[in-house]
């Protein structure tokens, strides 16, 4: 079984994720590609993981 936090739990879900994560990029700037992204820096992958954090929270606060 493999211990990678970053799975998808919903495999039909794969293709909005990547969706939502190409636009928060753009949103803060970073430019993402299919595929590969190591050349990014910690700073520019923090920034979009924090920004698809922020806008998920929005949502849920929304919903409530």
């Amino acid at each position: 079984m493999s211990n990678n936090s970053n799975s998808i739990n919903v495999p039909e879900a794969r293709k909005a994720m990547e969706q939502f994560k190409m636009e928060c990029a753009n949103e803060v700037g970073v430019n993402l590609k299919q595929g590969y992204n190591g050349d990014l820096t910690s700073r520019q992958a923090g920034s979009v993981g924090g920004q698809m954090v922020k806008k998920m929270i929005e949502a849920y606060e929304r919903s409530m």
